[in-house]
């Protein structure tokens, strides 16, 4: 199992580093944010798979050919029915190493859901106090606040879209129906996990230039999905209208309350409502999802199949 770790070590530092940072600075991304946020989902998981795998393959090698009977002889070590000198100090700091971070990431991932949940949860209660129902739609309220602000509040059995007073006063009723199908789209799609499960993992591997890189790029990939959907029901200057003017209000913090990042009207989004590109080809779209899959089936097969190497 000697070269499947070491494929999985080589894909590991290849997702850490260079294929993130080509990722951020490519230009296709905007002509197809879901193509492009499936891709940086596989480069995650595939890169948690490659280091986790490639420290717990290397660790497992004298117990085994393949990752089954790896775990096997680890077992029978535990239980006493195999000797522990089948295994080097080396082994067993990788096998730890990645027990260890496999333990940190998933414990990462459900404090994080915690808090942010915790925080919505309060986030709710004082919007029941300190807001009114929109006339507008039933699941939209508005807070008294001379600031244009619009942000979505997920939930699991319910989800709220708020507007300030200030936001209704500076807008016309197209603007208005742009940013609340803009805030819609979000609760629509549940982006609101998809930014958890990025925030969790910088707030696991904060020092990991991917999960930085990954954390914007999600961001603002999800607003240009929002940015589609409301294009869809309002006119392209009825949307830049609106997102100009919320933009200058005040969003919570990334992950606080609503669990979304904030409002930010940055300037490839601003390009990209003035001028309108291609989306991408057919199949330039299925080679992206292509690779997507078999970035995900390559640590996989390694994993499980070390002897297709041979």
């Amino acid at each position: 199992m000697l070269l499947a770790s070491y494929l999985l070590a080589a894909l590991a530092i290849a997702l850490a580093w260079p294929v993130p940072l080509w990722l951020s600075r490519a230009t296709f991304t905007s002509r197809s944010p879901f193509a492009t946020l499936i891709l940086w989902q596989a480069i995650a998981l595939a890169g948690g798979l490659s280091i986790i795998g490639a420290m717990l393959v290397w660790g497992l090698e004298p117990l085994g050919d393949n990752l089954l009977q790896g775990l096997g002889g680890l077992v029978q070590i535990f239980t006493g029915d195999l000797s522990t000198d089948h295994l080097g100090i080396v082994h067993v700091f990788a096998l730890s190493a990645a027990f260890l971070l496999g333990v940190h990431l998933v414990f990462t991932l459900l404090l994080t859901t915690v808090r942010v949940h915790a925080h919505r949860r309060r986030h709710r209660r004082l919007l029941h106090l300190l807001s009114s129902p929109a006339a507008v739609d039933p699941r939209t309220v508005v807070v008294q606040h001379e600031g244009p602000v619009a942000y979505c509040l997920p939930g699991v059995t319910s989800s709220l879209t708020v507007v300030s007073q200030g936001l209704l006063d500076a807008l016309d009723r197209d603007g208005l129906e742009a940013v609340l199908a803009h805030e819609r789209s979000h609760l629509d799609q549940r982006h609101d996990l998809l930014v958890l499960a990025f925030e969790s993992w910088h707030q696991a591997l904060p020092w990991l230039p991917t999960s930085k890189l990954a954390r914007a790029a999600v961001h603002e990939l999800i607003e240009m999905l929002a940015d589609d959907v409301a294009l869809r029901q309002s006119s392209r200057e009825a949307l830049l209208r609106a997102l100009v003017t919320a933009a200058t209000g005040q969003a919570p913090a990334p992950g606080s309350a609503s669990g979304l990042p904030e409002e930010d009207l940055s300037a490839q989004r601003l390009k990209r409502l003035i001028t309108p590109e291609a989306p991408l080809s057919r199949w330039a779209w299925l080679t992206v999802v292509t690779v997507s899959v078999l970035l995900v089936v390559a640590p996989t097969v390694l994993l499980v199949a070390p002897a297709l190497l041979y």
